[in-house]
């Protein structure tokens, strides 16, 4: 028993370090890859509104993770220790293909894997939530769509913004950083949920305790992050244009929060990527299709590591025998 609680809480550590690894680059590297920001004030801030955001929403995510898709008297330390285990190694493969993959989707079929194990599955709930998963990218990218096409390309319809960009220049930068702040805030009422829903469903820790607790590693694994890292995410994100990096950034902070208070867990890298999509339909005039391979292969990863953290979870309680 002893073996198994380090196991859990050095999954739940390292779970939380990778999160805020991840994390820290749609919140603040366009505004480090502008010259906007040190790495260090970066970490800081993201520390500080990831652990906001925790507190302050993150204990409906929380709720619904360790009660509203697996009844809580089916969670106990084993089941738990399944759940995140499976969800990090499915989270560990996406890394290793080089495709950004959301820990709340493995995290939440790893739950689905666990209900149909023990025969519980909600079919409304889990409908209702994997529709949300499909629909608000979607309104991310047409929201952001109709919001950078008004301003670009340039034309005599909106003209005056690019007479007024120069003079605007200081007040659109300190936007952009509170933009960046603005992410890590959705980010804590999230994502930070992933990691403490499990313990709090097996009864190992209160939510807001939880929270508390966890929320400050996403700050951490965010400060780990070489600075070559955040430089090379800064350089790919800054050709978007800061303007349009402060729309992405606000339009999927606002959908995340949304979910967040509906209290449904959902990914950040979905949204940001529909998002970046838009802007790039836009600047290149032309639907980034499909058939492009990098495009085929972020979306054949965003399927199958759910799917897979979801049958690992379901084979390791029946091997278990849980």
């Amino acid at each position: 028993m002893i073996v198994q609680y380090i196991i859990l809480i050095s999954a739940v550590i390292f779970f939380a370090l990778n999160m805020g690894g991840s994390g820290i680059a749609p919140s603040f590297a366009s505004v480090y890859g502008a010259g906007l920001i040190s790495r260090e004030k970066a970490a800081a801030l993201f520390a500080v509104f990831v652990v906001l955001g925790a507190l302050v929403l993150g204990s409906r995510v929380a709720k619904t993770l360790s009660s509203g898709l697996l009844p809580a008297h089916l969670f106990t330390l084993q089941v738990a220790l399944i759940i995140l285990g499976s969800a990090a190694i499915s989270l560990f493969i996406a890394n290793v293909l080089k495709v950004p993959q959301s820990t709340s989707w493995v995290t939440v079929f790893a739950v689905f894997g666990a209900a149909l194990h023990f025969n519980s599955l909600n079919p409304a709930a889990t409908l209702q939530m994997v529709s949300l998963w499909l629909v608000l990218p979607l309104i991310g990218f047409f929201l952001t769509f109709l919001f950078f096409r008004s301003i670009y390309p340039p034309r005599a319809a909106n003209f005056w913004f690019y007479e007024k960009a120069h003079a605007w220049k200081k007040p659109i930068q300190y936007l952009a950083v509170v933009s960046s702040c603005y992410v890590a805030f959705a980010i804590g009422a999230n994502n930070v949920a992933n990691a403490v829903g499990p313990l709090a469903g097996a009864g190992l820790i209160q939510p807001g305790l939880g929270l508390l607790l966890i929320s400050p590693l996403f700050g951490l694994g965010g400060w780990a992050i070489k600075e070559r890292t955040m430089r090379t995410i800064g350089r790919e994100i800054v050709p978007l244009g800061l303007v349009a990096s402060t729309i992405v950034a606000f339009i999927t902070a606002s959908l995340l929060i949304f979910a967040s208070a509906l209290g449904f867990p959902q990914s950040l890298v979905q949204l940001n990527a529909l998002a970046i999509m838009a802007v790039g339909t836009i600047k290149h005039e032309h639907v980034l299709a499909a058939r492009e391979e990098a495009v085929r292969k972020m979306f054949a990863v965003w399927l199958v590591a759910p799917l897979l953290a979801g049958l690992l979870s379901f084979l390791a309680l029946s091997l278990w025998r849980v």
